[in-house]
């Protein structure tokens, strides 16, 4: 027991806020993440490889340059994406997720 626990008067109790989640839960979890970085990077390599390509016919083209708008407008839509994934709104939508789910599993009974 840690000086913390003692001045509580021991054991600290677990939050009952948290869900806790079966070993089957905790996989479909890290399955639903793995997919979601998985696409992620899947999104940033396409837009990498087609915005090369739009940048080389863009250059061959001739003097008025185009591409900087391709680029600006979908690299706005891969950091969102970058949000959406590792930023603090992904574990938001991920207990969104379980939260409905759990909901709508509830409502079948």
């Amino acid at each position: 027991m840690t000086h913390t626990d003692q001045a509580f008067g021991g054991a600290i109790a677990a939050d009952p806020k948290v869900p806790v989640l079966t070993e089957g839960e905790r996989r479909e979890r890290a399955i639903r993440r793995v997919a979601a970085i998985k696409g992620f990077y899947t999104h940033l390599a396409i837009y990498l490889v087609v915005n090369i390509g739009l940048i080389v016919v863009d250059a061959l083209a001739g003097p008025s340059w185009w591409v900087q708008w391709v680029l600006f407008g979908w690299g706005i839509g891969v950091a969102a994406h970058a949000l959406a994934v590792f930023g603090r709104a992904s574990k938001f939508v991920t207990e969104w997720e379980d939260r409905k789910i759990k909901q709508l599993m509830a409502e079948q009974r």
